[in-house]
């Protein structure tokens, strides 16, 4: 069992609220996962910029002097700590050589996501200390993820905590459990993705970033889901401009949806939503199981 949340923004005078908004969200799911929790946060771009956000057991050790080091390695960076994590803008011409980089001066660090636009933070513990340790709440954006989880198959660790970001601007959180992820890593690992965890998560995770490798939209990726995923699965995923959720055909996960003029929320139970302005008249439902739905904000503009 684990709760999920989502809130995809339509209305550009609650931005700077997103973090406020949904750090409530997630710390109401807190029954639902005590284990770890993560929120990943898609704000602002900035022409030509990239970010990567990283996180380390040892920051005072880790984050000290990083962005001369990096200076030396030839990557000119601006690096802001956040308690475990930090978060690294540079070129976005620079983005597929950082990986390399980091390996080499901070081999102990761990990408939690990068892309023009998100930035992930998770950790072990509840979401109320999650939310604070990171000041989330400070934080605006256009539409933002989240998940407090229970672990039922795999260790309680920062890696194996949500959102999972296989891709730049690309992540997921999921409830429930697939039952083909090892037969799928393997074709993955073949296409030449890397994973960091063992957990089923991250193949999903992994999945949708391979199909819209390959041209997809998010709700087409979504949509071949549905044929390639064998298990039980609710999915909330974020792109730079998207946002989608799904369910499989059983759909024993526990989800309700509410949209108004304002935004789309997603909840792993109606408490989560109770706080949204406007929910009182907002049309709320049960997503249907094995029906993709699907928002962009470039395709709304």
């Amino acid at each position: 069992m684990c709760g999920i949340v989502g809130l995809f923004l339509k209305d550009k005078a609650l931005e700077p609220q997103l973090g406020d908004l949904l750090s409530d969200m997630l710390i109401t799911m807190t029954d639902r996962g005590p284990d770890s929790a993560g929120i990943a946060i898609y704000g602002g771009t900035t022409d030509g910029k990239a970010k990567v956000t990283i996180q380390s057991a040892d920051p005072a050790t880790d984050f000290a002097g990083l962005s001369a080091d990096l200076a030396k390695a030839g990557m000119d960076a601006a690096v802001t700590v956040k308690s475990t994590h930090a978060v690294i803008e540079i070129a976005a011409s620079k983005l597929g050589d950082i990986r390399a980089i980091l390996t080499e001066i901070r081999p102990d660090v761990r990408i939690m996501g990068s892309g023009e636009s998100v930035e992930i933070f998770k950790e072990i513990g509840l979401p109320k200390d999650v939310v604070s340790r990171f000041d989330v709440r400070a934080m605006g954006g256009t539409h933002g993820i989240g998940h407090t989880r229970m672990a039922t198959e795999s260790a309680v660790t920062t890696l194996g905590a949500h959102p999972f970001s296989t891709g730049a601007d690309q992540c997921l959180v999921h409830n429930g459990s697939l039952s083909n992820h090892n037969n799928l890593r393997r074709e993955l690992v073949r296409e030449g993705m890397t994973f960091e965890t063992q957990n089923d998560s991250e193949v999903a995770a992994a999945y949708l970033t391979a199909e819209m490798a390959k041209g997809k939209d998010l709700g087409q990726a979504l949509t071949g889901a549905l044929d390639d995923l064998d298990g039980f699965f609710t999915f909330v995923v974020g792109t730079k401009s998207g946002f989608g959720v799904v369910r499989d055909p059983i759909a024993c996960k526990p989800a309700v949806m509410a949209e108004t003029d304002q935004y789309v929320a997603f909840g792993s139970e109606y408490r989560a939503l109770v706080n949204l302005p406007g929910i009182e008249t907002a049309r709320v439902w049960e997503p249907e199981p094995a029906t993709v739905y699907f928002w962009d904000h470039e395709k709304a503009a």
